[in-house]
């Protein structure tokens, strides 16, 4: 087997199994439909998950001359640009909250997350 049969099988086994790992993740977040705090941990879990691989393995492996950083663009660029997982609004988690007034909903955006904790844990 070539060096080019053997990288495209590997390419192959890789998005394979990654795509396994999509499905049980879709799967286990399905189950725990309805439960917000486990569903956030889930979220958490990957929002970690993805900054230790940005942080570690995928910055030591980014390219060390030109080309291959030219190629790497050109791929980000063609494939859907940079990875990014977005934050929810608050405002966006209270709109289920359809009986909450503009004042209340003011002051609940207005509250800054570390002294909820402080408060919680103090």
């Amino acid at each position: 087997m070539s060096n080019r049969d053997r990288s495209k099988a590997e390419e192959l086994e890789f998005e394979s199994k990654l795509q396994s790992l999509c499905d049980t993740i879709r799967n286990l977040a399905s189950s725990r439909q309805g439960d917000s705090l486990a569903l956030l941990s889930l979220l958490r879990m990957l929002e970690g998950l993805h900054q230790e691989i940005r942080d570690s393995l995928f910055q030591d492996s980014l390219p060390d001359n030109r080309q291959a950083l030219y190629s790497l663009l050109k791929d980000i660029e063609a494939s859907g640009g940079w990875p990014y997982i977005h934050r929810m609004k608050l405002r966006s988690l209270l709109s289920n909250f359809q009986d909450l007034s503009e004042d209340e909903l003011r002051a609940i955006a207005s509250l800054n997350p570390t002294s909820i904790v402080d408060e919680t844990i103090g």
